[in-house]
């Protein structure tokens, strides 16, 4: 092996890719979707709570006072609470890779952790959520 075959970064690529980015959190947007398996939830809708995190380079934003190189966190909201209001699936799984591709049609946006809480969901015992992370990036 070559020492670039051996060295961390050709190691691990993915995990050099996020060095340098900066971190854009928009936490607790909240809207009514009719998702699940059972006909209630489909019929009488429920409340999901949506964390998204973004991995952006926000230097030319901050640079150049530039709203459009960067993302704009009142437009995501709005965007990810349609998605949620959107077509019912099954899944909060399937929920979350749709608000995954909401975030990564940003421009800016090159990675995206996305939680999905249904803290209504029908469980028969205690609890206080149910929620999925995911992360995706751009291809």
């Amino acid at each position: 092996m070559t020492a670039a075959e051996t060295s961390p970064a050709a190691a691990a690529p993915a995990a050099t890719a996020a060095v340098g980015l900066d971190v854009l959190r928009l936490s607790g947007v909240r809207a009514t979707g009719h998702h699940g398996v059972f006909d209630h939830e489909r019929r009488d809708g429920q409340e999901f709570v949506v964390d998204a995190v973004v991995h952006l380079d926000t230097r030319a934003a901050a640079t150049g006072d530039d709203l459009e190189a960067t993302v704009h966190y009142g437009v995501l909201a709005e965007q990810l609470v349609a998605a949620v209001e959107s077509d019912p699936v099954d899944l909060i799984e399937t929920l979350a890779e749709r608000l995954a591709g909401v975030v990564l049609a940003f421009p800016a946006a090159v990675r995206t952790e996305i939680t999905v809480h249904k803290p209504g969901a029908p469980i028969t015992v205690p609890f206080s959520d149910v929620s999925i992370t995911i992360v995706r990036e751009r291809p």
